[in-house]
C-alpha cells in the first residue's frame, strides 16, 4: 500500500518508487504493487461498475482506491490467495489508514467485485 501511495502522491510509477528505495521491499510487496499498477485500468473499471452514483471513483479517498486496486489485482491474478484473506486484509487496511466508514464501503465494493469475478 505504501508503494502505491507514494507513487500516486508523487505522480511517478511504482517501479520508480521501488528503484529509489535504499532497501528493496519484500518480493510479494513489490509484486503486489507492480501488479496493482499494471492492472489499474481494469481495477478502476470494476470499482466504477459497483460504485454508488453519488460516490464515483474520483470522489473516493485515495487510500480506499489504493486498497481496492490492490485487492482487485489479487482477486484477478493471485489465485493461491483465498478470497476471504484478500477481503479481510483490504478491510483491515481501510480501517487502519482511511476514514471511519471506509472499511464498510471497501468491504461492500470488494464483495461485489469478487462475486462478479466468480471468486
Amino acid at each position: 500500500m505504501e508503494l502505491l501511495y507514494e507513487a500516486e502522491t508523487k505522480t511517478v510509477s511504482v517501479a520508480t518508487v521501488i528503484d529509489e528505495l535504499p532497501v528493496p521491499p519484500a518480493d510479494y510487496a513489490s509484486r503486489l504493487a507492480l501488479g496493482a499498477a499494471d492492472h489499474v485500468e481494469r481495477s478502476n473499471a470494476l470499482i466504477r461498475q459497483f460504485a454508488r452514483p453519488d460516490w464515483p471513483l474520483e470522489r473516493m479517498p485515495m487510500l480506499d482506491r489504493i486498497v481496492m486496486r490492490m485487492a482487485v489485482y489479487e482477486l484477478l491474478e493471485e489465485d493461491e490467495v483465498d478470497r476471504g484473506v484478500i477481503l479481510n486484509e483490504a478491510v483491515e487496511l481501510a480501517k487502519r489508514f482511511s476514514t471511519d466508514d471506509s472499511h464498510r464501503y471497501v468491504n461492500g465494493m470488494l464483495t461485489s467485485i469478487a462475486n462478479e469475478l466468480g471468486r
